[in-house]
């Protein structure tokens, strides 16, 4: 427990350290909701299919990059934190999850490749998961990713992005 919160406190204290919250505006407290997919439409015909792609899963924040959105079907902890700094916007957000800790890498990791990050660090510790990603300019973006079980089952999720300037 003391080694899951230590590593969850190192990342959360690199990912907002560069942030200066003294130009960000104050933002109201608001809770993130996480989109219902959408039903199948039936075909009205038997020789027409209609498909439904799911809808993309909602940023963590407001000015969020698309690799930093809520994973599908998760339970913010509460309004995320949000800062402007030199390296641009950032933010860190909890939720947890029924995905395993493994899921969620992976889905992070596909994210962040996808919008063109190279993965920097990686750490399995037990069955808690850390995955890192960043741009390639120093104060380009990055996401840092902490999943581990919570004693009730859930995966608990730690995100810390930053949009890069």
């Amino acid at each position: 427990m003391m080694l899951r919160l230590a590593a969850v406190s190192a990342v959360v204290l690199f990912s907002l350290a560069g942030c200066d919250r003294a130009d960000a505006p104050a933002r109201p407290s608001a809770k993130v909701e996480t989109a219902a997919p959408e039903a199948p439409v039936p075909a009205a015909h038997t020789d027409v299919v209609a498909t439904t792609e799911a809808p993309a899963p909602p940023a963590a924040a407001d000015e969020a990059p698309a690799f930093a959105v809520l994973y599908p079907g998760a339970q913010v902890d509460g309004a995320p934190l949000t800062a402007n700094g030199a390296a641009g916007p950032g933010g860190l957000v909890t939720f947890t999850t029924d995905a395993t800790p493994d899921q969620v890498v992976a889905f992070y990791r596909q994210r962040a490749e996808a919008a063109g990050l190279k993965s920097v660090t990686g750490m399995n510790q037990g069955e808690a998961r850390a995955y890192g990603a960043a741009g390639a300019a120093a104060d380009g973006p990055s996401l840092q990713i902490v999943a581990a079980p919570s004693p009730d089952g859930a995966t608990s999720v730690h995100m810390n992005w930053s949009a890069g300037s």
